[in-house]
């Protein structure tokens, strides 16, 4: 039963969600505050938060920038759900890592196949290894041989579908449909940002060369060394 997290300051709104996920057989709590949300992230580590913006304390964008550093719940799957529906609110609440935006007023069975469609698109993949990498099957976490590497959710799965895919391009809008669940934004660098922190925690290939390439026109490639390759 997966277990939801809302952190909004409409209480009864609250109240209402949890009554209908019970309904769905879902687990729910929820913070009216900021801080006291990010707290119970930190303690309770759910399966997915439902996240406002406007929040006392602190705002759902601290809120949700302090889950994506933090590494212990970095992974965990945010929507953000808030009456701020304009398209730079939505375009800057994925760009900083939401996993999915939904404007206020909102349809309950909308909401409920988003949940779903998130929560299937974060389930950890098989174990699998390769390129010198190993992913793990049920903790979001992955190695370059024996060292770990600190990856948010939307990096482990950026990395697994590049992996997936190793010398051959991935095209910009299936990597972030498989990523975010949507095609890349015109005009927004949310993806190429998410490639060069990626590329940065990965560091090069033994040989020096960079893991991952940009492919002007195509998108992103993982490129194994010459050692790996041979």
């Amino acid at each position: 039963m997966p277990e939801l997290l809302m952190i909004d300051d409409d209480r009864e709104l609250c109240l209402m969600l949890g009554e209908y996920f019970a309904v769905q057989g879902m687990g729910f709590s929820f913070a009216c505050d900021g801080r006291e949300g990010l707290k119970a992230v930190r303690e309770d580590k759910p399966d997915l938060v439902i996240l406002d913006i406007m929040l006392p304390g602190m705002d759902g964008h601290e809120v949700l920038g302090a889950i994506r550093r933090d590494q212990c719940i970095s992974s965990i799957p945010v929507i953000m759900l808030t009456a701020r529906g304009e398209d730079g609110d939505r375009i800057r609440g994925l760009d900083e890592g939401a996993d999915d935006y939904l404007p206020k007023p909102f349809n309950l069975r909308e909401l409920l196949s988003r949940i779903q469609a998130v929560l299937r698109r974060c389930r950890p993949a098989e174990s699998s290894g390769t390129c010198g990498i190993r992913l793990d099957s049920t903790g979001l976490r992955a190695w370059i041989g024996d060292a770990p590497i600190a990856l948010t959710g939307q990096e482990f799965r950026a990395l697994k579908v590049l992996l997936d895919a190793a010398g051959s391009p991935v095209s910009r809008d299936d990597l972030s449909m498989a990523v975010c669940g949507r095609p890349s934004f015109p005009m927004t660098r949310g993806l190429d940002m998410q490639m060069s922190r990626l590329r940065r925690k990965l560091g090069p290939n033994p040989d020096g060369s960079e893991r991952i390439r940009s492919i002007r026109g195509e998108g992103y490639l993982y490129a194994a060394s010459a050692t790996e390759e041979s």
